[in-house]
């Protein structure tokens, strides 16, 4: 397909078969080496421009796990090659940041909120769905059957707050009964035993002893460390 050049009509009837059975792609087309798929392309489900909203939304597309970036920089380089800026306008894989402790140390981490989708904005047309459902990587829209379904705004909103929270969430991995070591504080390295989790306040009660009597005292999570 020459550059620039717009996808082939949708053939009527066509596509909802093939939607099922679309073999995983090869490493090559992951890793974004293969640009332009080349099996035979999926075709747009009969009707789609027809019913689709006219002003643009955003759509949740499924992607192999652990493949979400390669996708994202995959859709942008067909967008542009195809000459899709008009129809398809952002791209985002929904991260939030998270701190843990590792060895002794607080490390703030990129965790994925959904792994395995990508969310996009854009106008659904036939062309516009042709162009993200062929591009390697993506197994499909999120929807009733092979017609995508958008995202309410509402929805869209709690996932783009969430990503831009101030405060990073703390990674929580204690269970009750659990035998910890305190790392910070007036208590580190005294050894406890974890009593209760309080995650709303990223808070732990850990049990420890004190001239032979088991002491409750509260501690942030990162103020502990697995043993």
């Amino acid at each position: 397909m020459a550059r620039g050049e717009r996808p082939a009509p949708a053939e009527q009837g066509a596509g909802q078969a093939e939607e099922q059975v679309r073999p995983r792609p090869s490493s090559a087309e992951l890793a974004g080496e293969v640009l332009v798929p080349t099996r035979e392309p999926l075709r747009p489900p009969e009707g789609l421009s027809a019913e689709a909203a006219p002003e643009p939304r955003w759509y949740v597309i499924h992607t192999y796990s652990g493949y979400e970036n390669k996708v994202r920089k995959n859709l942008e380089h067909r967008i542009a090659t195809m000459g899709m800026q008009d129809r398809i306008f952002e791209i985002i894989v929904p991260v939030e940041e998270e701190v843990e402790m590792r060895g002794g140390k607080r490390v703030t981490l990129q965790r994925k909120i959904f792994p395995g989708y990508v969310l996009v904005n854009m106008t659904l047309t036939d062309d516009s769905w042709y162009v993200v459902r062929n591009t390697p990587g993506v197994t499909g829209f999120v929807g009733s059957g092979t017609k995508p379904i958008p995202l309410e705004p509402q929805e869209v909103q709690a996932i783009l707050s969430r990503m831009t929270e101030e405060a990073p969430k703390i990674k929580v991995s204690f269970a009750p009964g659990q035998t910890v070591k305190i790392v910070e504080g007036p208590f580190a390295d005294f050894t406890g035993t974890v009593d209760e989790l309080y995650p709303e306040k990223g808070k732990v009660r850990v049990l420890v002893s004190f001239f032979g009597r088991e002491t409750p005292i509260e501690l942030d999570f990162l103020q502990i460390e697995k043993v």
